[in-house]
């Protein structure tokens, strides 16, 4: 089982940047998948970017050339890079991590951008 804690949201001017961690209990290394999704009020979970063992990292087209995922494999820590960041991007968000069948969730952070 892998537990992951989130931290690093908080409330942020519209143009301004942030850095969200993703601490695991499991080496990065038996993680084949780690993800940000994110959840506005009222609006169903999206995936915000995905980070893989192997490939290049994927990003939803909301947040490409904004956004920044990165892995710290000797940290356990996966990070969210959110620069230029706009009112729309406020939401909670999670943390989520898929190894073999299992795919894990952290309790989120909240991310809050005025306008």
């Amino acid at each position: 089982q892998v537990q992951l804690v989130e931290s690093g949201g908080g409330l942020v001017q519209a143009g301004g940047s942030l850095r969200l961690s993703c601490a695991a209990s499991a080496s990065m290394f038996s993680i084949n998948v780690m993800a940000w999704y994110r959840q506005a009020p009222g609006q169903q979970r999206e995936l915000v970017a995905t980070s893989t063992r192997f490939g290049s990292p994927n990003y939803a087209d909301s947040v490409k050339g904004r956004f920044t995922i990165s892995r710290d494999n000797a940290k356990n820590t996966m990070y969210l890079h959110m620069n230029s960041l706009k009112p729309e991007d406020t939401a909670v968000y999670y943390c989520a991590a898929g190894q073999g069948d299992s795919w894990y969730w952290g309790q989120g952070t909240q991310v809050t951008v005025s306008s």
